[in-house]
């Protein structure tokens, strides 16, 4: 057996589908962001303008976060002594499942060292707790949430995207006395599309089935306080399970859910997610409690972040360049093609200074590769005409085709 053969095979196929995937070396610039240091191809740093971090208001760069994760480093050191159970159970987190929990006006909430974890743990263990569980997942859910399904070992039906007449269909075929699980999500990041989530609920109440929601692209970017498409469209209450993320609009690392009290109960007492695992330390969640209390209390960055991300569409439709304009902060460039999508990529980094990684498969199906531009609260006019431009005269290079405008 030639093992090395097998690897090199495995890591030749990536690079001839066009979708081998290069990490860029970067530094971000404290208090500067969106500028960064790059250090990739090239002796020293060169300045660039990141475009596609999940970073979306800046928080990670916030004073009050800053302030917070040193303080805690100082008061009680670097990491948290083990898992939750022992030794890793600390006030911060406490404090910090708190004010989640009152975030999506649930009655508990529980920490997890990410979002996928929180994703694969709650869901698998959900599943194996519920007696002959049926699942009905969305066809674009995250792959977290895939293997959360995958590895419950229950019974899976996949409905169309945000198809409700589809969902209904599976949901009916069922007995009514099965236990079922509707997993979604609110924002779908690759397109920027919504969730009805009110409609989604209603199918949950008359076929009697639990709901999980998935808010990691929502979670402090919709909502008065912060708390998501579902605080903002007011279902909050109408949703079993609140899923979310400390590491995007939160700035800092992390994963959550909010639930009652007994469902919470339960998952941490029987997900191995999160029993065997080092809980976060205390200055990433001292971090993240400063930036949850701080996007309750302001809008600014949410406002700032919206304003952007719509002036960017309007500048890339304007030119005729191929965005999906979505009702979310999401602004996708299509391009369709893995090979195409990486050129423009680097062409922009190389020669514009202007950051944004290439979106190819299996994130996204084959053929609909693109560029994901997520401008925050910082990104200037000037940037976003700069940046426009440079898309222009690089889809003219490469013989791509412009839109003629409406």
């Amino acid at each position: 057996m030639n093992y090395d053969q097998i690897f090199d095979s495995a890591i030749d196929r990536l690079h001839s589908e066009g979708r081998y995937r290069v990490f860029i070396d970067i530094l971000r610039n404290k208090g500067a962001y969106p500028n960064a240091r790059c250090f990739h191809g090239h002796n020293g740093p060169k300045p660039i303008t990141v475009w596609c971090s999940n970073d979306y208001l800046a928080m990670g760069q916030h004073p009050k976060v800053i302030e917070a994760m040193e303080g805690a480093l100082h008061d009680v050191g670097a990491g948290s002594g083990g898992t939750r159970n022992i030794g890793g159970n600390t006030h911060y987190h406490v404090e910090l499942e708190h004010e989640l929990a009152e975030l999506h006006g649930k009655e508990a909430a529980l920490l997890f060292t990410s979002g996928y974890v929180s994703n694969d743990a709650t869901l698998s263990t959900m599943a194996k707790l519920l007696p002959g569980c049926v699942i009905f997942s969305d066809a674009l859910n995250h792959a977290s949430m895939i293997a959360g399904i995958r590895n419950s070992g229950c019974p899976k039906r996949v409905f169309r995207h945000n198809d409700l007449v589809h969902l209904e269909e599976l949901l009916a075929a069922e007995d009514p006395d099965t236990p079922k699980l509707i997993a979604f999500e609110s924002v779908y990041s690759m397109d920027g599309d919504v969730a009805p989530i009110h409609a989604i609920c209603d199918l949950a109440e008359k076929y009697n089935a639990l709901t999980y929601i998935d808010e990691v692209h929502a979670v402090g970017m919709y909502g008065e306080t912060g708390g998501g498409i579902s605080q903002r469209d007011e279902a909050a209450d109408r949703i079993d399970i609140i899923e979310g993320t400390l590491g995007k609009a939160f700035g800092v690392m992390g994963g959550y859910i909010a639930a009652d009290k007994k469902i919470v109960d339960c998952i941490r007492s029987y997900a191995p997610g999160f029993i065997f695992t080092t809980s976060l330390s205390p200055a990433l969640v001292a971090g993240v409690l400063a930036a949850v209390k701080h996007l309750k209390s302001s809008s600014e960055e949410r406002d700032a972040q919206q304003h952007n991300a719509a002036m960017l569409k309007t500048k890339f439709a304007a030119a005729g360049l191929p965005v999906t304009i979505s009702e979310t902060h999401i602004v996708p460039l299509m391009v369709g093609d893995p090979v195409r999508a990486k050129k423009i990529s680097d062409i922009l980094l190389a020669e514009y200074g202007a950051y944004v990684q290439p979106i190819n498969y299996p994130t996204v199906p084959r053929g609909t590769e693109r560029l994901r531009f997520t401008p925050g609260p910082a990104h200037t006019e000037a940037m976003m005409d700069e940046l426009t431009e440079a898309l222009v005269e690089i889809w003219d290079r490469l013989d791509l085709e412009l839109q003629k405008a409406a």
